[in-house]
């Protein structure tokens, strides 16, 4: 291909991915700003024929410098990951025309949350990544500038601020009782039981690879004296499982959800919150109702969280809570409906999303919480065959700096792809 024809085909790509920034006037009042007629620009990092995308948006995909942003690559989409399915770990050059810089390979991912690719905090040029081998699920720390690369034994799921430890949680059962975001090819030796005592909560040492189980499911069930989640405890037949595990941003204590599914909750399942300190002490439930989905750490003490809470938790909203309190306060003016939602640097900026609506477009936003204002970004197009377990949710994920976004999207020709926004002009306090 030469050189205008490649400029031509670039050149449609960035109209493509322009036109998805529209007017936001079906997504409530609020969106009614001035900033409405002046979106965000935006460009594909990223593009066919392979497919790419990162996966959760409470991961580091750029690295300090703002320069390189992580992501994974395959051939193919809209089935579940088998055992023998490979996905390519790379990084993008944003300041040398996008270009993909290979890094690896793993066996251990889903579409959700890929491998747990992510830069590592506090040492500047390595990224880690679960991969499986030889039996079992490991973690890789690869130096991108040295090329040197360990094996931890034991796969992360979230890390230390320091990056000097990590919490995890039992893949294997998370491949059975929630596709998408566990690994396939290792059976879960107990999937016939409810709640194991040998499994749950691990803290794995990054720099000697030791391993130590913090909190099992057992345990879990068992702490309900707090609040029972309702009248007579858990239905029939529960089934549990630990998912969505963060650390808090001084490394103190760690979050989490305990989940569980019976005869009561069907296909569906219940949902609550604990916290606990970083040695497994202090558990606390936070959020007792049944009724939480996706959070973010605001600061060392308080959660935002989209969640049911009060007497009767019938109405689900974005609240911040309060750790080892019983208090929370609900953050007026942002839109109703459940989105991933982190914080600009500074905590005066909630940047967030939402899930297809009627027309099937995502919505992309940032929440100025001291004004209640909100500043659409852009709305996204979600193909009907992009659902279910292999979705792509946008999993907005701000630089370190606060000046860009970086999100997941299939709305272009390419298929599911990785986008850079730049909000540099939008997010002024």
């Amino acid at each position: 291909m030469g050189t205008a024809a490649i400029k031509r085909r670039n050149l449609l790509r960035w109209a493509a991915g322009s036109a998805a920034f529209v007017s936001l006037s079906s997504f409530g009042r609020a969106a009614q700003t001035k900033d409405e007629a002046n979106p965000a620009p935006v460009r594909a990092i990223t593009r066919g024929p392979k497919f790419h995308w990162f996966g959760y948006y409470d991961k580091l995909q750029v690295d300090s410098t703002g320069r390189y942003a992580l992501g994974m690559e395959v051939d193919f989409e809209h089935r579940s990951p088998r055992p023998d399915d490979t996905v390519r770990i790379g990084m993008v050059d944003l300041r040398d025309k996008d270009r993909w810089i290979e890094l690896g390979t793993s066996r251990a991912w889903n579409w959700q949350q890929g491998c747990m690719l992510q830069w590592r905090p506090g040492h500047e040029s390595e990224v880690i990544w679960n991969d499986r081998r030889e039996g079992q699920f490991v973690s890789y720390i690869l130096d991108v500038r040295s090329g040197r690369k360990r094996t931890v034994p034991h796969p992360v799921y979230a890390l230390s601020p320091d990056g000097r430890w990590a919490v995890s949680t039992d893949f294997r059962r998370l491949n059975d009782t929630r596709p998408g975001y566990g690994y396939a090819g290792i059976a879960d030796p107990n999937r016939n039981v409810a709640a194991p005592q040998d499994a749950g909560i691990w803290k794995v040492d990054l720099e000697t690879g030791e391993q130590s189980l913090l909190l099992s499911l057992a345990e879990a069930v068992g702490a309900t004296h707090a609040s029972p989640v309702q009248p007579g405890g858990f239905s029939a037949g529960s089934k549990h499982w630990f998912n969505h595990l963060l650390v808090a941003p001084d490394g103190r204590r760690f979050t989490f959800l305990h989940r569980w599914r019976g005869q009561a909750e069907g296909t569906s399942w219940k949902t609550r919150m604990f916290t606990a300190g970083a040695d497994g002490q202090g558990l606390h439930l936070l959020i007792p109702s049944g009724k939480v989905s996706h959070f973010i750490w605001r600061d060392p003490s308080h959660i935002l969280a989209y969640a049911g809470y009060g007497p009767e938790a019938k109405q689900w909203r974005f609240q911040v809570f309060e750790d080892l309190m019983d208090r929370a306060e609900a953050v007026e003016g942002m839109p109703q409906g459940d989105g991933h939602c982190t914080y600009l640097p500074g905590n005066q900026w909630i940047l967030c999303d939402s899930y297809p609506d009627k027309e099937r477009r995502q919505h992309l936003y940032l929440f100025h919480v001291p004004e209640r204002r909100l500043v659409p970004l852009g709305r996204f197009l979600s193909p009907p065959q992009y659902t279910g377990e292999w979705r792509c949710d946008m999993h907005p994920k701000p630089s370190r700096d606060g000046r860009s976004a970086i999100i997941d999207s299939p709305h272009g020709s390419d298929g599911r792809q990785i986008y850079l926004v730049d909000i540099a002009g939008l997010a002024k306090t």
